[in-house]
């Protein structure tokens, strides 16, 4: 019996679901002394350190889990529950942490994109059971701006680099915490949870030598789901944003098949794009939580949700707040929601005024949960001009003229599905969204969408130049070579596809062996 403390943000559905499928019951601790009562403690989650330090206290959980880890019972945190066991954080001066651990959190300090995400390995230091049968080849699932700083240097289990190196797992006697998500760490990470059921059975082996990490470049499948006009959950793609085929809607596969294929063949995410809207549904009943419920009982790599993260009202009049649906989406097994249309429309207010009214989605959202959980998808086209003053908008001298040989454009937002333009260029999007507290940018282009011809480079380029946040690189990918140069010739964390893997024509696995192959760091799948 695992007991699991969920301070109630982020998306612990994964956890519970990779416990399961251990053989393990798990029961949720509902009052102090369910705290005090367990055998084995896991305490996951994500979010910002001030708001979880204050809900452990209002639910009066900060006295019995301190009596509890110095009991030295069988103890996991994982991410922010690494992070509790400290004393302070960076994150929010003033706000004291349980201090089982003497020192701090801090942000990390890097000229690297913050937040921290993706797949990096662990460079081990001491033996520890949850290591037992790790090749040292592994790579685990981080997601996190901030890392822990140990005075005493013993309790560190593993260190892992990104621009420099930081404690990424702990242990002090039966207490272990790491900074990755052994949930979303594919087949790794669930043998690192086995290891910790079984600690007490188990004795630690010595550890396979481990230099420097690095952090893999992620390749992401995505799904574009809609309903058929029968009424059926699909997964579909567009030809610049067009459905349809013969007057139907493209039908591609049920999205939870094709998710636990994808995971299968190595994804290292998963983004599931709704774009019907079900906007009459009451949120309990919206389609795209069943897909999410369903898709996380055994896919242990991060899912992403994008389309109708906004305040909605329901067909029997009850509203809903754009944090309310995001908060259940990730209860229904999301990592990250990914805000489209409504994000050109946050923007275009916050440039109106110049200031941060705290109540947009973005920031809402970011605030709750952690800017790490914030994707900002952008769907911009081309507008070409033959002039940089013909426009008030940020220009880039294209190597691809336009219809009348035109050098010089800039990216028009575009919201609605792409129908509709905005006064409002792609770069200044992206730049003002991480201000509001945005933590990765989701960089579609409607001109390359279905053409197989490789992702717009130019247009990466120009957003990299401005944001300090990873970028995902989206639309027309049509060959492997497509995904080596965009991480080759541009400084995307991320590369997207969608229809080239739905249809087979690209295989995940072939894009990670070519890549592989031409030196680009990738996970790969065991």
């Amino acid at each position: 019996m695992i007991t699991l403390l969920d301070y109630g943000a982020g998306n612990v559905r994964s956890l519970v679901n990779a416990l399961k499928s251990l053989g393990e019951t798990v029961r949720f601790v509902q009052s102090p002394d369910d705290i005090l009562s367990a055998e084995k403690l896991i305490f996951p989650g994500v979010g910002a350190f001030g708001s979880m330090m204050r809900v452990l206290y209002q639910k009066e959980y900060v006295k019995p889990l301190k009596a509890y880890l110095d009991s030295n019972r069988p103890f996991l945190g994982i991410c922010i529950g690494l992070q509790a066991l400290f004393e302070k954080s960076e994150e929010e001066f003033g706000v004291h942490g349980l201090g089982f651990i003497r020192g701090s959190v801090r942000r990390f300090a890097v000229d690297l994109s913050v937040p921290h995400i993706g797949w990096n390995g662990l460079s081990i230091k001491k033996p520890s059971r949850i290591f037992n049968d790790l090749t040292g080849k592994e790579k685990f699932y981080f997601v996190h701006s901030y890392h822990v700083a140990p005075e005493d240097q013993d309790v560190v289990l593993s260190t892992t680099d990104y621009g420099y190196p930081f404690v990424s797992s702990i242990q002090k006697g039966n207490i272990i915490a790491t900074q990755f998500h052994p949930e979303k760490s594919g087949p790794a990470g669930l043998l690192i949870l086995e290891n910790f059921l079984k600690a007490d059975s188990v004795k630690p082996r010595q550890p396979v030598p481990q230099g420097n990490t690095k952090l893999a470049k992620r390749i992401i499948a995505c799904l574009d789901v809609r309903s058929t006009d029968r009424g059926d959950l699909v997964v579909t793609k567009g030809d610049q944003y067009d459905v349809r085929e013969e007057g139907e809607v493209r039908n591609l596969g049920k999205p939870v098949d094709l998710a636990r294929r994808y995971y299968v063949e190595g994804a290292d995410e998963i983004t599931f794009l709704n774009i019907t809207g079900f906007r009459d549904f009451p949120l309990e009943d919206m389609p795209m939580l069943e897909v999410l419920k369903q898709a996380s009982k055994n896919v242990f790599v991060p899912l992403t949700i994008g389309g109708g993260i906004r305040d909605y009202t329901d067909v029997h009049g009850k509203t809903y707040s754009a944090l309310q649906v995001a908060s259940e989406y990730f209860r229904s097994g999301a990592d990250k929601v990914s805000i489209g249309s409504d994000a050109v429309m946050i923007v275009e207010d916050y440039l109106r005024t110049g200031d941060k009214t705290g109540n947009s989605a973005i920031e809402e959202i970011s605030w709750v949960y952690g800017n790490q959980a914030v994707v900002i998808s952008i769907d911009p086209r081309r507008v070409y001009v033959n002039s940089p003053d013909k426009t008030a908008h940020p220009v880039i001298e294209t190597k691809q003229p336009g219809p009348n040989g035109e050098r010089f454009c800039w990216y028009q937002c575009t919201i609605k599905g792409g129908r509709e333009g905005r006064d409002v260029d792609a770069v200044t999007l992206a730049k003002a969204c991480e201000e509001l507290g945005a933590g990765e940018i989701l960089l579609n282009c409607i001109d390359r969408d279905g053409t197989n011809q490789g992702f717009d480079l130019e247009l990466i380029n120009a957003v990299k130049n401005v944001v300090t946040i990873p970028v995902i690189a989206s639309s027309g990918a049509g060959s492997v070579e497509h995904f080596y140069e965009v991480f080759t010739k541009t400084n995307a964390e991320a590369a997207l596809a969608a229809g080239i893997f739905h249809r087979k024509e690209v295989p995940i696995g072939a894009v990670k062996e070519y890549l592989q192959k031409n030196n680009v760091e990738i996970r790969t799948s065991r």
